[in-house]
């Protein structure tokens, strides 16, 4: 049966009372005499799916671009797990919870990972759909008979699960915890593995200190302590990996691994693929029109269910869910750097804070993206913000004089008072209207949605992409991008990635970016620069060099290994003492 296509509604994005809804005037339903196709209830926009034509012309005819057309998901027609009211988001079949084993969550921001581990965790009853009544329990589990999740429903709706959530607004907890860290995490501690995580998380130095003082990385593996050393069945664990570098990412692995170990559950949201693929045992992957729709795959081989996702062919529905595959280049020899220098730099020294830093001389060459990668507190930013001019080194000279720069922070925030597009004009100029920077930055990125919200409304993902897109509009000759995928989905990674080397190929500008995330550091570097030392104490910079030698040697102190996938190229973390891993350690090649 072909999906049929409806009108959806953006409710945060509709504003009835600044349009003279022009939506409803237009619509020929309508203006047939069928009066409940769209209408207003409550102040609110609501469009009936079963009398809606998906004719289009409300999209044309709303100011706010806040209506669209999308095609219902005939393949998995009645398996709705839940809705949000009229015309709000679905969900689609759920993820399976495996005894012993760590199932991992993959895919866009706003197509139901979130509802989904709600309904796993207990703290969202699933409607099935329906929302003018509530069906029980009984019929809910009814609903799932002979499928893996129905005895998990039953167990769940029995009280006899105990689920354990890390929850992913790290950022919140401030607010509703109070007290030193270690007064907090010892009064939670029932394992009796609290020294255990302690020193695999290195969290010795902030355990005095009060829960407010913490940083975002550290939040984060107080977050993860606090989840493993208390007593649970199912541990759901919502993107462990942010504000993380890629050291800390390895042992929070590591840690998460130990709850698996240990007989338990895991459920597991990821944005970072390494992660996901190293930590996984089966994949589930998710699809759909973000705000609007969301299915759940069927459970994936963890190789075959990222392969899936990278594809964007989903063979269990016959749902192409992506216009393109996300592809990785095999390099082959260095890259071909063009000899025109766009900035220089002596021997760098510069003291701040008690930390010291010292920086190889160095060049950064038109044409090129140039990623600096090593752990959080060893200079990296305050690198950065030198080449900025916003720090001045106390040894060495950066050679800028008629530079332009154009430089994104590492923290981003909504300062600016307009909308998204009155911000992206006033920082491109010109370049706004250009049919390139439309298409390679706006449109790649994902922001055409947000062009008229102002930038308080929108979200923290949201804010990076403009942030990004802010940044790559100006016109500069170097372009410094500090962790660009920070809160990105996969999808906005890679696409950010690309927007990035697509700004600059061919033209006489260069770009160094900041990143932590390996897929993207290998998807975006013509060079690397490795920044390694003893974080908050001092740091030591290398010159940008092939990327292949500075990943080498950056993995072997991040001590893993990595392998390539025969089918996507992609490049994929072994496990510690498999054959692979050992091979690779015995020819010294960290990075395939």
């Amino acid at each position: 049966m072909p999906a049929k296509r409806i009108a959806v509604v953006d409710r945060d994005r509709c504003n009835p009372r600044k349009c003279g809804l022009e939506c409803i005037k237009y619509c020929p339903e309508v203006r047939m005499g069928v009066e409940d196709t769209i209408k207003l209830v409550d102040s609110t926009l609501v469009i009936d799916e079963e009398l809606c034509t998906g004719c289009g012309i409300c999209v044309k005819k709303c100011p706010f671009s806040a209506i669209s057309i999308v095609n219902l998901p005939a393949p998995v027609e009645g398996e709705e797990v839940h809705r949000y009211g009229i015309n709000g988001f679905t969900l689609f079949r759920l993820p399976v919870v495996r005894p012993k084993k760590i199932v991992g969550l993959v895919g866009p921001n706003g197509v139901g990972k979130t509802t989904s581990i709600s309904i796993l965790s207990g703290n969202l009853k699933p409607n099935l759909g329906r929302i003018d009544e509530e069906p029980d329990w009984e019929e809910i589990i009814k609903r799932f008979r002979g499928s893996e999740l129905q005895e998990y429903l039953r167990r769940l709706s029995n009280g006899e699960v105990t689920v354990i959530n890390k929850p992913e607004r790290i950022d919140k907890i401030p607010k509703v915890v109070k007290g030193k860290v270690k007064l907090v995490l010892e009064k939670i501690d029932e394992r009796n593995l609290l020294d255990e995580a302690i020193d695999l998380l290195s969290l010795r130095e902030v355990l005095d200190r009060e829960i407010k003082e913490l940083s975002g990385g550290e939040l984060q593996r107080v977050a993860l302590t606090a989840a493993y050393i208390r007593e649970g069945d199912v541990y759901v664990l919502d993107e462990p990996s942010n504000y993380l570098d890629v050291y800390q990412r390895m042992n929070a692995a590591k840690l998460i691994r130990r709850l698996q170990e240990a007989g338990r559950s895991v459920i597991l949201v990821e944005h970072d693929l390494a992660v996901l693929d190293y930590l996984s045992d089966y994949i589930h992957v998710l699809y759909g029109e973000p705000g609007v729709y969301g299915v759940v795959s069927y459970p994936h081989s963890t190789r075959e269910g990222i392969n899936i996702f990278l594809d964007g062919y989903l063979p269990d529905d016959n749902v192409r869910f992506r216009d393109e595959p996300i592809s990785f280049l095999q390099r082959v020899g260095s890259p071909d750097i063009s000899e025109k220098i766009v900035v220089s730099y002596t021997k760098l020294a510069k003291k701040l804070n008690g930390f010291s830093l010292h920086v190889e001389e160095g060049e950064i060459h038109s044409g090129e993206v140039v990623v600096v990668v090593g752990p959080n507190g060893i200079g990296k930013t305050t690198f950065v913000r030198i080449l900025a001019g916003e720090l001045k080194p106390d040894d060495g000279i950066v050679l800028t004089e008629g530079v332009k720069v154009s430089y994104k922070p590492q923290h981003v925030k909504p300062t600016y008072e307009g909308t998204v597009e009155s911000l992206l004009r006033k920082a491109a100029g010109s370049n706004y209207s250009s049919p390139y920077f439309r298409t390679e930055v706006i449109k790649r990125l994902g922001i055409e949605k947000l062009l008229d919200r102002y930038l308080d409304e929108i979200s923290g993902g949201e804010l990076q992409k403009v942030a990004i897109a802010t940044c790559l509009g100006r016109e500069a000759d170097i372009y410094l991008i500090d962790e660009p995928s920070a809160f990105l989905d996969v999808e906005a990674r890679f696409a950010a990635a690309k927007a990035i080397r697509r700004r600059i190929k061919g033209e006489d500008r260069a770009v160094i970016v900041v990143e932590h995330d390996l897929l993207t550091i290998e998807a975006a570097a013509d060079r690397i620069m490795v920044f390694r030392g003893t974080p908050g104490r001092e740091g030591h910079a290398s010159k940008p060099m092939d990327p292949r030698k500075g990943l080498n040697i950056f993995l072997r102190d991040v001590d893993i290994t990595f392998r390539r996938d025969p089918e996507t190229g992609r490049p994929r973390v072994n496990k510690p003492g498999s054959k692979m891993d050992q091979l690779a350690r015995a020819r010294g090649r960290y990075y395939p």
